[in-house]
């Protein structure tokens, strides 16, 4: 059987306001593309009808799988999205989808070619944001200043929530992942400079969507204790690198 070209992971939780409406878009945009494809939605123990509506497209289209686990976090969803998939790239996608889809053809070939990781940037020259409210901007910033001095260097816009993996990078990252929570990013990415994989940010629009799950200062602070856990991690030989 032929791999498949594309896993789309699409990680939610209690998103039964928008999950369908996410789902038609996306699937309405790879039926027009020469390549073959899945989506997979990983369920983070949503305690609303997020599952049932997947399901119920799942029934009605076999490129759509839906994966049901455990509520423990965005990482966790996502750690176990990218290894279930199948595809020679695994696409990382906010269930809002505040990137529109069609930008996903800057992240493949032949746009990116000889790339191991390439990270959806609002900070790239070119990129653009549109809604956001000046607080999140001004604590995102603070955020990223702190990630760059103790853990990933180089990189602007560590936390959009769109991301391509080459299947190779997929699989040597995310069996190490250690972070259940909203720091996996930060933590996948330390691991692929310390693997020297290649690494490239692409500029993005990026539209701020009401009911974000994203608890700016909670999260914020928790993502720190993340990063620290990354650097604690590493030091005690905890990943194992070689």
């Amino acid at each position: 059987m032929t791999q498949l070209f594309l896993s789309l992971i699409i990680p939610v939780y209690n998103e039964e306001d928008r999950i369908s409406d996410t789902l038609q878009t996306c699937l309405r945009y790879l039926r027009n593309q020469s390549y073959s494809s899945e989506i997979i939605v990983v369920d983070d123990g949503s305690t609303d009808t997020t599952a049932d509506l997947v399901q119920k497209i799942v029934s009605e289209c076999r490129a759509v799988k839906l994966l049901r686990l455990r509520h423990k976090g965005k990482g966790w969803a996502v750690k176990n999205g990218m290894l279930a998939g199948t595809g020679q790239y695994r696409f990382l996608a906010d269930a809002d989808l505040s990137m529109p889809i069609e930008y996903l053809e800057r992240f493949l070939p032949p746009i990116s070619v000889d790339i191991d990781i390439a990270i959806g940037s609002r900070e790239y020259l070119g990129a653009r944001r549109f809604d956001e409210p000046i607080l999140r901007h001004i604590q995102g910033r603070a955020f990223n200043w702190i990630v760059r001095a103790l853990a990933v260097r180089g990189i602007k816009d560590t936390q959009c929530g769109f991301k391509c993996f080459s299947e190779k990078a997929a699989n040597m990252l995310f069996p190490l992942q250690l972070s259940n929570g909203f720091g996996f990013d930060v933590e996948v990415l330390f691991l692929a400079q310390k693997k020297r994989l290649a690494i490239n940010e692409i500029p993005v629009d990026w539209y701020y969507r009401e009911g974000s799950k994203v608890r700016p200062i909670m999260d914020s602070i928790l993502m720190f204790k993340d990063i620290l856990a990354t650097r604690i991690n590493n030091l005690m030989g905890k990943y194992k690198l070689h």
